[in-house]
């Protein structure tokens, strides 16, 4: 098993996106966005590619596009009834993000909390527990085979009790394959914290700790995250990790127009 977790619908979309892992890593304008199929140059992967998956899926993901570009887009997928959902992203290469990170990591955790080992099996009880976290806090988790690092270089940040328990967790992994510019530009998110620790500074300390990991483990160039606009302390997190907002590029997901939004 593969750690599919969620809805019917968001464990076949999973499972979809892991049985096509090859065609996006060996497909110019493809990139992995963990939850569905995806691109980071819709022209280069080719409209006929993508209206097939919107077709089959219902859904698709974009990333890291030039912002001029957004509005034919839309108009796009106005056509098929289809609205786009995007967010803003915020990016720091390697030297920023390293600093400010390791600032936060070194002020140490509230009392009563560890640093917790990454999950290594995709459908353990640990893993589990961590998907559940994200759940909770908002977040559509990956498959636990994408959180272990199955299907590509990732890392995944704990934080809980000294009894094993996850409270706080992000992920980090290289999204884009060597025929993209961004091809050593780490995605970073899915933070989460067990609500009743909110408000303790956890989310920063494990966003923090998982931008460390994608420099220091999967060796990546920079990272970026995605907040919406009306998510302030998302944004302020991650401009205390040393990230910057970029305003030429943006992120979003192709969802039909009577739907809710995917995730947060």
């Amino acid at each position: 098993m593969s750690g599919y977790f969620g809805t019917d619908m968001q464990q076949r979309l999973q499972a979809q996106a892991e049985a096509s892992v090859e065609f996006v890593w060996t497909t110019p304008g493809a990139c992995q966005t963990g939850r569905t199929m995806g691109c980071d140059d819709p022209d280069r992967l080719g409209w006929p590619v993508i209206d097939r998956f919107l077709d089959r899926d219902g859904i698709f993901g974009f990333r890291m596009l030039p912002n001029d570009k957004v509005a034919d887009l839309k108009a796009r997928l106005a056509e098929r009834h289809f609205r786009f959902d995007s967010w803003n992203v915020f990016v720091a290469d390697r030297a920023s993000a390293i600093v400010a990170s390791k600032e936060i990591v070194d002020r140490g955790l509230p009392a009563g909390l560890v640093d917790l080992a990454s999950p290594t099996a995709p459908d353990d009880e640990y893993t589990v527990r961590i998907q559940t976290l994200m759940a909770a806090s908002g977040v559509v988790p990956f498959s636990g085979s994408m959180l272990v690092g199955a299907l590509g270089p990732a890392t995944t940040g704990v934080v809980g009790t000294p009894a094993g328990d996850p409270v706080a967790t992000a992920h980090g992994y290289l999204a884009h394959n060597s025929f993209s510019p961004y091809h050593g530009h780490a995605w970073g998110g899915m933070v989460a914290v067990a609500e009743p620790l909110r408000g303790q500074g956890l989310g920063n300390y494990i966003n923090a700790r998982m931008i460390l990991s994608v420099f220091h483990d999967l060796d990546a160039t920079h990272v970026y995250e995605l907040v919406s606009d009306t998510n302030i302390p998302s944004r302020r997190m991650v401009e205390a990790c040393g990230l910057t907002l970029d305003p030429a590029l943006v992120c979003g997901i192709a969802m039909p127009d009577e739907s809710a939004r995917y995730t947060r």
